[in-house]
C-alpha cells in the first residue's frame, strides 16, 4: 500500500516544476507524497498573496486523499504577508483539512535552528523586492543575514536555472563567518548540489525543499536519516 508509513500532502504553486520531483526523491520507503496545485504564474507580491485564496479548495482535495499532514510549498508565498503570515496560512489549511500543517518558510526557520545556524548567507532566484521581504522575515526570527543575493528571475524562469548556476551563487554569497547557507525557493533545483556545497564550504546548507521534507517527516514522527541531501536530513532530529 502506498504511504503505509505516512502520506504527505503539499500545496504547490501551479508554475512550480521542481518541488514534486525533488520531494519524491527525498521520500523514504513507505512514505508517499501527494500534491494539489494553487494558481500562481508570476512571483509578484500581488500574485503570491492571492495564493492564499485558493487554500480551501486545494487543502480539501488533499484531505480527500487522507494525507497525514499538509505543507504550503512556497517560500516567499508563505512569508509575503509579514510576521505571522505563515501561521495564518497554517490555520487556514488546518481549518479545512483537519490535519497538521506547515509552510516552507516555517520549516526553514526550524531547520536553521536545528542546525545551530544563527548567522546565515542567503541565495535566491528572486528579484530584489522579494529578497527584502525574506530578509525581514529571517531577521525577525533572530537570524543575522550577512549576505544575500538573487538572480532576478521570476515565474517559470526559476525552474530552468541550472544547478551549476545555483551552486555558483551559493558560493558567491558565502562568507567565512557564516554558520551556514540557505538556498531559497521550492522551484529552484538544489538536491544535486547540497552535498557538494557542504563539503566545499564546510558549513551546513539548507534549501527550501529539503527543509519542507524534513519538517513534514518530523511532524509525522519519521526520523530516520536520509543521506545524499545534506546534513539536515542525514541525522536524526533532536526531538
Amino acid at each position: 500500500m502506498a504511504g503505509w508509513r505516512a502520506r504527505l500532502g503539499v500545496l504547490v504553486p501551479s508554475v512550480n516544476k521542481t518541488m514534486e520531483p525533488e520531494l519524491y526523491r527525498m521520500a523514504p520507503a513507505g512514505v508517499s507524497v501527494h500534491f494539489s496545485r494553487i494558481r500562481e504564474k508570476e512571483d509578484t507580491i500581488e500574485e503570491l498573496r492571492k495564493m492564499a485564496d485558493d487554500i480551501p479548495r486545494a487543502a480539501a482535495e488533499l484531505a480527500d486523499a487522507e494525507v497525514n499532514i499538509i505543507a504550503f510549498g512556497c517560500t516567499t508565498g508563505s512569508l509575503i504577508g509579514g510576521v505571522g503570515y505563515d501561521e495564518e496560512l497554517i490555520r487556514r489549511i488546518q481549518e479545512t483539512a483537519h490535519v497538521p500543517a506547515i509552510t516552507t518558510s516555517t520549516a526553514v526557520v526550524r531547520a536553521l535552528k536545528e542546525l545551530g545556524i544563527k548567522t546565515v548567507c542567503v541565495a535566491t532566484p528572486y528579484q530584489e523586492e522579494l529578497n527584502i521581504k525574506e530578509k525581514e522575515f529571517l531577521e525577525w526570527h533572530g537570524y543575522d543575514v550577512i549576505s544575500m543575493k538573487g538572480l532576478g528571475r521570476r515565474g517559470p524562469e526559476i525552474a530552468d536555472v541550472p544547478a551549476k548556476c545555483v551552486y555558483d551563487l551559493a558560493k558567491e554569497v558565502f562568507r567565512p563567518k557564516a554558520d551556514g547557507v540557505f538556498i531559497s525557493c521550492t522551484d529552484l533545483r538544489t538536491l544535486d548540489i547540497l552535498e557538494a556545497l557542504e563539503h566545499d564550504l564546510s558549513r551546513p546548507v539548507v534549501s527550501s525543499n529539503q527543509a519542507t521534507m524534513w519538517m513534514m517527516l518530523r511532524q509525522v514522527s519519521i526520523r530516520e536519516p536520509i543521506t545524499g541531501y545534506g546534513t539536515l536530513l542525514a541525522r536524526p532530529s533532536k526531538d
